[in-house]
């Protein structure tokens, strides 16, 4: 299963997302939607699983969960949009990791790229950063990968600029 990522599109979705998820089975958006134009674009691509970022309005609430959790090809995966990284995990996502883990965590809202494995909690945590033109970043980063027999591997930073 090939997976394109991204997150923080906040309404502005660029031409080169659908070039480099065009090999992609699924396509996951971790928040911050903006619109639910941006919505009906991915899933018209690709199977979409997306949920709703602290921006986003009760159109994109009624159609996105606050929060996604499936297994993929033998992999645990929770979806989120605000949850911290490792060390630094939100009070609520800890609390929640110490009795439900995945193996894949995914969350947003920060616009910075992030793939840091957690040793103390053997999770993998990804944050692909901002697909969008709102907001502190200044290149467009997304993340593609594999998941395979258990196992996330094949990742792809993708980075271009904004404009």
């Amino acid at each position: 299963m090939k997976i394109g990522l991204l997150s923080d599109t906040h309404s502005y979705l660029h031409t080169k997302v659908f070039k480099h998820f065009k090999n992609c089975d699924e396509i996951w958006h971790a928040g911050d939607i903006g619109t639910v134009e941006v919505i009906n674009q991915l899933s018209a691509f690709k199977p979409l699983r997306a949920v709703y970022g602290n921006i986003d309005n009760h159109k994109i609430r009624a159609i996105c969960p606050k929060d996604i959790r499936f297994e993929c090809e033998g992999v645990k995966v929770w979806i989120t949009h605000i949850g911290g990284y490792p060390y630094n995990y939100t009070k609520k996502i800890r609390e929640e990791l110490d009795v439900n883990s995945p193996d894949l965590f995914i969350c947003g809202h920060s616009h910075i790229l992030r793939v840091i494995y957690d040793k103390n909690r053997e999770i993998l945590h990804m944050n692909p950063g901002a697909a969008g033109n709102y907001g502190i970043h200044k290149v467009i980063t997304m993340l593609r990968f594999d998941i395979e027999k258990g196992e996330v591997k094949n990742l792809d930073v993708i980075e271009f600029n904004r404009n």
